[in-house]
């Protein structure tokens, strides 16, 4: 069955991911978190490595996890891995480079025990720690299944401060052997090809060229015989040109020499070259866009899965995020299995699979790892708090809202709907509290509904409400649908028990149908708790 599981991918993969039961690894590991940078090779006491490379903050830092984690690797039972890692802190020192390595290593080394012996691995990085994955894949996979550094131009030119534009990405594609599974793919003819070689167009307004049919120097010899009046030696026998004859394939030249016409519409593209500058980047108005900061789209996951996959294959994703690989995996009918450590992403993936292709969680795929009482409710609460709403604000469908410094408190997630004939938007504002509640929370959030203009306003909470909450939220009156007529609460209190057992907001019926899912700019960022995801 599908599954889609919440967790550190280092024990899901130990835990739950047999032997050689996969087919295709896509991975794109987490590497940049915010805009604000800073050197990853700069040495733990302040000073500046030579080679400084800039990377997004807040993503790897070199503590006492990454420290076991490196110790692990080089006390591990695989020489080659060991070897490579030690290179590596001598080269780079203790910083937080080394710290990412460390982390990839052994979970490379996992991806590799999962896939089948004609599986393939794609591994998507930028060239910022290209260079030292390549080596680490080799250590992993072996120098001999290396098959091909794709080059991804995943922007187009910009003018960057202090030097070149950065304007592609790289995907390291190894295999786990020498016999791995490669369909073929093509890519779209350039216009300058086209121009030059399908210059040729019918009188149905199709393009064309013409290929020369004698074999005349062809290795392998030809037929001779007489045809159009011309006695040549052929590449086809007779009874094949008589066919192309008739199809109305053949084009004469003034000497009366047959030529074979090749359609442009007819022609596959083509044959598939590392350099992939023919998928563009989600743009703002794309209809898969989600707004996820690292989200890729879905033709780049289409070309990989299709290369290295068939239909009923397994694809993995141990670093899944918004879903990409996932979905495209469904898309195009192989199995999937998915693995984030945010319920920010699980909530993503659950919403995108129901919209995209009427999949459901629980029925038409797994979920593992997410609570699913309430004693695991408050476990989370306890241990994440951000985790906890973010799960939360995914029992109601909402997204969650970034939190900017400054800005005014009391909204956790969003939620839009259409209601009225004209169709308009209206707002649900939710408050999320994992631990004590009273009635100044109830009373808050009735401000904020009346600050923000919303139709509604829910509060989840752990806690069953009291007598004086109840009240409170009586006094923010009703909502009347303009489409329907129906009223509902405006101010709604829900406990985390009740959305466990089924219960939804009392909203009108168009809100639960159909909504306007309007996201953030960016994904707010995950409080760690393993520097694995």
């Amino acid at each position: 069955m599908n599954t889609l599981y919440y967790g550190d991918n280092l024990f899901v993969l130990r835990e739950h991911i047999q032997d050689e039961s996969v087919d295709l690894v896509y991975l794109d590991p987490p590497f940049k978190s915010n805009q604000d940078y800073n050197v990853l090779f700069a040495e733990q006491s302040g000073e500046r490595a030579a080679a400084q490379i800039m990377a997004f903050e807040d993503t790897w830092h070199w503590d006492q996890i990454a420290a076991e984690a490196f110790e692990s690797v080089i006390t591990g039972n695989n020489p080659r891995v060991a070897d490579v890692m030690r290179a590596f802190e001598t080269f780079l020192g203790r910083n937080d480079m080394l710290a990412y390595l460390s982390m990839m290593a052994p979970r490379l080394v996992e991806l590799r025990r999962v896939l089948k012996p004609t599986g393939s691995i794609y591994l998507h990085c930028d060239p910022t720690a290209s260079h030292y994955l390549k080596l680490l894949m080799d250590a992993v996979f072996g120098p001999v299944n290396f098959r091909s550094e794709v080059v991804w131009k995943r922007t187009s030119a910009h003018s960057d401060s202090a030097n070149m534009g950065n304007a592609h990405d790289n995907l390291l594609y190894y295999t786990k052997g020498e016999k791995f599974l490669w369909n073929k793919q093509f890519q779209a003819y350039d216009e300058s090809y086209i121009r030059s070689h399908y210059n040729k167009v019918d009188e149905k307004g199709r393009k064309y060229r013409t290929d020369n049919l004698t074999a005349m120097g062809l290795s392998g010899g030809g037929y001779e015989y007489v045809w159009n009046g011309v006695t040549k030696l052929w590449r086809c026998p007779k009874d094949t040109m008589m066919r192309h004859e008739k199809e109305g394939r053949i084009r004469y030249t003034r000497s009366g020499s047959a030529e074979y016409i090749r359609y442009l519409d007819e022609m596959p593209g083509r044959p598939l070259q590392d350099i992939w500058d023919d998928i563009p980047p989600i743009n703002s108005q794309a209809a898969e866009r989600l707004g996820y900061p690292t989200q890729k789209p879905e033709a780049l996951l289409e070309r990989i899965i299709q290369a290295s996959s068939n239909e009923g294959d397994v694809v993995l994703d141990p670093f899944c995020g918004c879903g990409t690989a996932v979905a495209v995996a469904q898309k195009l009918n192989r199995k999937w299995i998915g693995i984030d450590i945010t319920h920010l992403a699980m909530t993503l993936i659950k919403k995108r699979l129901k919209d995209s292709y009427n999949v459901d969680a629980g029925k038409d795929y797994a979920v593992v790892g997410e609570p699913v009482s309430l004693s695991g409710a408050v476990q989370l609460a306890e241990e994440d708090k951000f985790q906890f709403q973010w799960w939360s604000l995914g029992l109601v469908h909402a997204r969650p809202v970034e939190q900017k410094k400054g800005a005014d408190k009391g909204i956790d997630g969003r939620r839009y709907f259409i209601d009225g004939q004209d169709r308009h938007t209206e707002q649900i504002i939710f408050s999320v509290k994992g631990g004590h509640v009273k009635v100044g929370d109830v009373r808050d959030l009735r401000g904020v509904i009346e600050r923000e203009k919303a139709a509604f306003g829910i509060l989840l909470c752990m806690e069953q409400p009291t007598k004086p909450m109840r009240a409170e939220a009586t006094e923010a009156g009703f909502y009347t649908s303009d489409y329907s007529g129906t009223k509902h609460p405006r101010l709604q209190i829900l406990t985390i028990e009740e959305l466990l057992n089924g219960k939804q907001p009392d909203l009108p019926a168009l809100a639960n149908v159909q909504y306007a899912d309007k996201t953030f700019k960016k994904a707010p960022k995950a409080k760690k708790k393993s520097k694995g995801n």
